[in-house]
């Protein structure tokens, strides 16, 4: 039994890539091809697979019939020499002859197999183990085309023998049938009927039995590429004397050539290098190059490289016939869990087919950076924890019906008393227990306290991602965004990003934005906006919180390009500056976050905050979040 997916794992992961640039789809395929903490990924699997057919490339090598038959042949005439010895009534000139005929075999097995065809054996012994030779081969030859027929022919008598030259006469006729489009699913039924045991795949339908010969087939064929000139050489004038019957060699021929009629697309021509010691006959052989077949193609499947490849393309049977079983559950888990990210809503369909984060990914991706950074501030001595009830202010006595976002104290009596007025209304009895429904629930009314409009505004120059601090700025934007969705709902925050102009933007957009090689750090636009935004909610207390790792190097022009000038400019300091004791007006708090240890920065930044009474602060990199969160409460209690 396979664990449910980590969805979690998963969502951090591909949230974190979102995050340093790549998009949702390339995301997903990352984390799919490496895996989790204990979930292996498709570059393992894939591994294992070109470990295993690399493996039987090493310990295999072909012709084990052709050793198998030399042997026989070895034995048989050894069988016959010592029977010329014992036979003392043999006629000398007659044991001379045959000692002569034995003396002059050619030193191929194969032409001293032809030789000894019409051979006068003096030996039954070694006449019996001759016949294996034709029994061998035979079998053999049939194993290349159906799995399993080498052991289930041992021993085989002429009926049998008869009855695979039957079925082998029936099919080739079917195959010509079904290549003229004659054949019937009638025709099909009857075949399966008269001759199903030698078919273990049970094929449905002609195609299906088509596919699985055709297969074996082509992999026999490759084997046969596979060995030396002389090794093929070999085994074609062996096969011939397969059964002893040339009528038999001739079903097989016509067989193989109804196949590759049928399905050219087969891999008629490929070939293996083999370089182990364990012999191979000719169907283990042609059974090998099938599993190496099959390992191609969960190589392929397992790459994902094709368009429109998914993970319901790899064949799981075939991987856990390989691999093993823990190998097919590992691939069923990485598609359960590719099905669950979108079946969950936490990645979704953009208009043009593409995948992107859905609102509830990005909520659960904040709610995720956000314990990070709580765990970073209670580690601070003197930090306030950041796990507040919610509360805002004393009751009052009032109660209302609860609303989704509220966090105030539940009125436990006027809730079970809801809960019972509606249970008795519905007609049911209160004493056989009450059900509490969220209709039900009603919370404490509350004093109404100061409520923030906060604006982070975010450095998006390319220096942020040349010096790794875009993905630091990208946590701290989302942990906040989520701390104040969730737990602070009566605050307004607004996200600014300015590289050579400002934009405001939501978590989507700044979770999926890719680092842009943009010349120009525009803190001017970026306050302009702030300021629009500290219009539209004049009730509210202004918060301002800056990211930035470099100086102001462009302003907003009149005309809405941005003038860009390297070092900076008197003109874009003044406008910049301009714009930030605006602000100082609507009685914004302000801080700048330093990042880098930039003396030109270091000096602005103490300026600017010199003039509006803010501060600056000047975290480690992997400190950012909590110190923009801690800025934050600290600004609101």
């Amino acid at each position: 039994m396979a664990p449910p997916p980590d969805l979690t794992e998963a969502l951090e992961t591909i949230g974190r890539d979102v995050m340093e640039g790549y998009s949702p789809q390339e995301a997903l395929r990352e984390f799919l091809r490496r895996g989790g903490r204990n979930q292996r990924g498709l570059d393992d699997l894939a591994r294992k697979v070109h470990q295993r057919r690399a493996d039987l490339l090493k310990r295999h090598k072909l012709g084990g019939t052709l050793d198998e038959v030399k042997k026989l042949l070895d034995q048989a005439l050894r069988l016959e020499r010592e029977q010329f010895l014992r036979d003392a009534r043999m006629d000398p000139m007659d044991r001379q002859f045959r000692e002569m005929q034995l003396d002059g075999l050619s030193p191929s097995t194969a032409a001293a197999v032809s030789e000894l065809t019409d051979y006068d054996w003096a030996s039954p012994s070694a006449r019996e183990k001759f016949n294996q030779i034709k029994d061998l081969l035979g079998r053999e030859v049939l194993d290349q085309r159906f799995a399993g027929m080498k052991q289930a022919l041992e021993n085989a008598t002429d009926a049998d023998r008869e009855r695979v030259s039957q079925m082998l006469g029936d099919l080739n006729d079917l195959l010509a049938k079904h290549a003229r489009g004659e054949d019937t699913e009638t025709d099909f039924q009857e075949f399966m009927d008269r001759h199903g045991e030698f078919f273990p795949e049970n094929p449905q339908s002609v195609d299906e039995l088509i596919d699985a010969m055709a297969q074996r087939s082509a992999a026999a064929q490759r084997m046969m590429n596979s060995m030396t000139p002389e090794q093929r050489q070999e085994l074609m004038q062996l096969s011939a004397q397969a059964f002893g019957s040339p009528e038999l060699m001739a079903q097989l021929g016509q067989l193989d050539a109804n196949l590759q009629a049928l399905r050219p697309g087969e891999d008629w021509t490929g070939s293996e290098r083999f370089e182990g010691q364990e012999g191979m006959g000719l169907g283990d052989g042609t059974g090998l190059l099938q599993d190496i077949a099959d390992l191609d193609a969960l190589s392929d499947q397992l790459a994902q490289n094709h368009q429109g490849a998914g993970l319901d393309d790899i064949d799981v049977e075939a991987l856990a016939r390989q691999l093993g079983d823990e190998a097919g559950v590992d691939a069923r888990t990485l598609a359960e869990l590719e099905r669950a990210l979108q079946d969950s809503g936490l990645l979704q369909r953009a208009s043009d087919g593409s995948l992107k984060l859905s609102p509830r990914a990005i909520r659960r991706l904040g709610k995720s950076l956000l314990q990070d950074t709580a765990r970073q501030l209670s580690g601070r001595t003197g930090s306030r924890d950041t796990r507040q009830a919610g509360a805002a202010g004393e009751p009052t006595g009032s109660t209302r019906p609860w609303q989704f976002g509220d966090v105030e104290p539940w009125d436990v009596t006027r809730t079970i008393t809801n809960a019972v007025q509606r249970t008795v209304a519905d007609g049911s009895s209160a004493a056989r227990g009450v059900r509490v429904h969220v209709d039900d629930v009603e919370v404490q009314e509350t004093e109404a306290r100061t409520q923030s409009a906060v604006v982070l505004l975010v450095d998006t120059s390319f220096s942020m991602a040349a010096e790794g601090r875009w993905l630091p700025m990208k946590r701290t934007a989302l942990a906040l965004h989520h701390l104040v969705s969730t737990r602070f709902r009566g605050d307004a925050l607004e996200l600014i990003t300015f590289g050579r102009w400002a934009h405001s933007m939501d978590a989507e957009e700044l979770t999926a934005l890719p680092p842009v090689y943009e010349q120009g750090t525009n803190l001017h636009h970026a306050l302009l906006l702030a300021s629009r935004f500290f219009r539209k909610h004049p009730s509210m207390q202004p918060v301002l919180l800056v990211v930035t790792d470099g100086e102001p190097t462009a302003h907003l022009m009149p005309d809405g390009d941005a003038y860009f000038n390297w070092p900076t400019s008197q003109h874009t300091l003044n406008h910049t500056v301009a714009e930030l004791d605006k602000l100082a007006r609507f009685g914004a708090q302000t801080t700048f976050f330093r990042l880098g240890d930039d003396p030109g920065l270091e000096r602005f930044l103490a300026a600017m905050a010199r003039r509006v009474d803010g501060r600056v602060v000047a975290p480690e990199l992997d400190e950012l979040g909590s110190a923009v969160v801690g800025e934050y409460l600290s600004q609101r209690f």
